[in-house]
């Protein structure tokens, strides 16, 4: 019979220690306008089903030819039910594999798709062409909303907060990937 301490007793009790997918975010970043940028807004829509944004140049490079307020990336971002159906499908298209230094210290994990026609259930299409993406990852628990509201802000607590062990932990159980 093994001995359970208190704290894990605790974790299991309580759901608001409970780990949820707050946010996926799907980023590509083209590097010029025009043509490129509808056919990155293309895959991002067809892969998703929902409306892609455009991300604007801050500053102005002129050797690369980008000007500022000038569109040169595509994201979308995705929650819920969708934000978890979708990273299963990116975490499929890396073999259930993710290196352990993609997760930071708060919860978050960042990794890259380097062709967009690895993903499962996309086709390659010769009018798109091929991108890759960077893919982030944010985990939060109830009541991490706190720290973010308008009214009466407040800080989440120390033993609240998503450690690196925890996403990892959380990306093994529940989305059955390997973190090596």
């Amino acid at each position: 019979m093994s001995t359970v301490t208190v704290e894990e007793a605790k974790e299991r009790s309580s759901p608001v220690r409970n780990i949820r997918i707050a946010k996926v975010v799907l980023n590509i970043g083209v590097g010029r306008s025009g043509e490129a940028i509808e056919r990155a807004r293309r895959v991002l829509e067809e892969l998703v089903k929902q409306k892609a944004s455009f991300r604007k140049a801050k500053k102005s490079i002129r050797d690369f030819g980008v000007h500022k307020g000038e569109p040169i990336g595509m994201m979308v971002t995705l929650r819920g039910e969708k934000a978890e159906s979708v990273l299963k499908l990116l975490l499929q298209s890396r073999e259930n594999r993710i290196s352990s230094s993609t997760f930071d210290n708060f919860g978050n994990c960042s990794f890259g798709i380097k062709e967009h026609i690895e993903i499962p259930g996309v086709r390659y299409s010769p009018e798109i062409g091929i991108f890759g993406m960077n893919v982030s990852v944010v985990l939060e628990r109830p009541g991490s909303r706190v720290a973010r509201r308008k009214r009466a802000p407040a800080r989440v607590g120390k033993f609240h907060r998503i450690s690196r062990e925890d996403s990892m932990a959380f990306f093994k159980d529940e989305l059955k990937a390997e973190v090596v």
